[in-house]
């Protein structure tokens, strides 16, 4: 197979940031699980024994893409007795949306079929990753997990929180899309690559630093026809604390700008 088909005519007018290989062992599914981290301590540890555990790595690769993190919970040597094919490190600036177009760039040039994210602060059940795969396989583009369809399970998610995703930030990307969204702002989230390599959606652009990528492709997929779809999961925040990089008022204040332009196609190529 020619792990590189497809790109040379598009990969040109990609900007990607700039990142290290840590750790490659070469591809050996046609799907891969990014997990974007920085900094997440005993989290990452505990969700990647889980994965382990499930046997995640039998039918997906997985790639951890680092933002810069400094408290060593990313030992390669330990990394690799869990399972981890790969381990990427951001050199430049940008925060979450940068980290995903240095891993998804990667992941296309290795050829994969399709790739799911999942935040690395063990906050989602991982064990619906092979959920997510077999709806890529079946046709769908875009998967979306969904703690507000019907069993799925909410946990100590923070009041104000809930309030904007349900009644603000869902309704607002349901109503420009076309598609009726849920829960709009987690990262659990699977793309095929036919979407991701979309000129029409061009995802490798230095507009996408912090949170826009999710919020444009919750607006630009179904605009564009692909075949969107919302899976139950189950997101559980631990009581008293909330595992997350968002601040609580200029924080949510950018994730709420960045939806009025995604919803406005300020995004859009």
């Amino acid at each position: 197979m020619n792990t590189l088909r497809n790109i040379s005519s598009v990969r040109e007018p990609w900007v990607i940031p700039t990142y290290d290989v840590q750790l490659w062992i070469g591809r050996q599914h046609p799907w891969c699980v990014v997990i974007p981290v920085i900094n997440e301590g005993d989290r990452i540890k505990n969700m990647l024994n889980k994965m382990s555990a499930l046997n995640i790595p039998s039918v997906a690769d997985i790639i951890i893409v680092d933002g810069g993190t400094t408290d060593g919970s990313l030992n390669v040597s330990a990394l690799q007795d869990l399972g981890i094919r790969g381990l990427l490190l951001k050199t430049s600036a940008g925060k979450l949306s940068a980290q995903l177009r240095c891993a998804y760039a990667f992941a296309l040039e290795q050829g994969y079929e399709g790739v799911v994210t999942i935040d690395g602060n063990d906050k989602d059940d991982s064990g619906a990753i092979p959920d997510f795969i077999d709806a890529l396989k079946n046709g769908m583009d875009f998967v979306q997990a969904s703690r507000f369809v019907v069993g799925g399970v909410a946990e100590n998610t923070p009041k104000l929180r809930d309030f904007a995703i349900r009644f603000v930030h869902a309704p607002m990307l349901s109503l420009f899309s076309g598609f009726k969204w849920t829960d709009t702002t987690q990262g659990f989230r699977a793309y095929s690559r036919t979407l991701l390599m979309d000129p029409r959606v061009s995802i490798f652009r230095d507009v996408f630093v912090t949170y826009e990528l999710l919020a444009y492709l919750s607006y630009r997929a179904p605009k564009l026809g692909y075949r969107c779809i919302e899976l139950a999961t189950a997101r559980r925040y631990p009581k008293g604390e909330v595992p997350t990089k968002i601040s609580s008022v200029k924080g949510n204040l950018s994730i709420l700008s960045v939806l009025f332009r995604a919803c406005l196609g300020r995004y859009n190529p």
